[in-house]
C-alpha cells in the first residue's frame, strides 16, 4: 500500500511538473516567492482592523503564534525526523524534473512549510472571522491551494508534502482559535 501511494505521489508530481510552459513558470514562481504576498497579508490586516477594531489586535497577534507553530512543526520537527528528500534533490528524479530558475529549495521537503503556513492561516481566519467576513474562506482557501500547488509544480515538493500539512493545519488553527476565544470575552458573548 505504501509503495502504491509513493508511486502515485511521484506520478502526480511528474504530471504537474511536466505540464510546464513559460507562462505557468512565471505564475508559479510568483506564487511561491515569499515577498509576493506581502500586499495580500497587509490587506488582510487592514480588513481585520477595519471590521474588528480593537478585537483585531489579539486576532493578529495570534497569527504570529499560529505561523510559528505551523512553521516549526514543518521545518523543526517533520523535516528533521523524516528526512525525505525534496524531488529536486532526489537522485532518482534527476533529469525528469523541470526546475524553474534552477530553484531546488532546501534538502528535505516533508512537510511543506509553505502549505502548513497558508492552510493554518486560512483555517484560523475562517474560524475567527466567520461572523463578519463569511466570504473570506472563498478567498483564503483557493489562495492556499494555489500557493501549495506551486510548490509541486516547481518540483520542490511531492503532493503528499502539501496534503499532510493541509490536514495538520486544521487542529493547529483550531488550537490558536481556542486561545483567541479564551482571551476575547467579547467573542464569547457573540457565539
Amino acid at each position: 500500500m505504501i509503495e502504491f501511494i509513493l508511486q502515485k505521489d511521484i506520478d502526480l508530481l511528474l504530471w504537474l511538473n511536466g505540464s510546464h510552459n513559460e507562462s505557468l513558470d512565471s505564475i508559479m514562481w510568483f506564487a511561491t516567492e515569499k515577498y509576493t504576498w506581502l500586499p495580500f497579508y497587509l490587506s488582510l490586516v487592514i480588513l481585520l482592523v477595519w471590521k474588528y477594531k480593537k478585537d483585531a489586535i489579539l486576532m493578529i497577534l495570534l497569527i504570529a503564534l499560529l505561523i510559528t507553530i505551523s512553521d516549526q512543526l514543518a521545518s523543526g520537527i517533520f523535516k528533521p525526523i523524516f528526512e525525505r528528500l525534496r524531488p529536486s534533490h532526489d537522485p532518482s528524479l534527476d533529469g525528469k524534473l523541470h526546475l524553474v530558475n534552477g530553484y531546488k529549495g532546501g534538502r528535505f521537503g516533508f512537510i511543506s512549510s509553505h502549505a502548513a503556513n497558508v492552510f493554518s492561516l486560512a483555517f484560523y481566519l475562517t474560524f475567527v472571522a466567520k461572523q463578519k467576513l463569511k466570504w473570506l474562506p472563498f478567498v483564503l482557501f483557493p489562495w492556499a491551494v494555489f500557493v501549495s500547488i506551486s510548490r509541486v509544480y516547481l518540483g520542490v515538493h511531492y503532493p503528499t508534502d502539501i496534503l499532510v500539512p493541509m490536514i495538520l493545519s486544521f487542529p493547529i488553527a483550531w488550537f490558536v482559535f481556542c486561545i483567541y476565544k479564551k482571551y476575547n470575552p467579547i467573542l464569547i458573548k457573540k457565539i
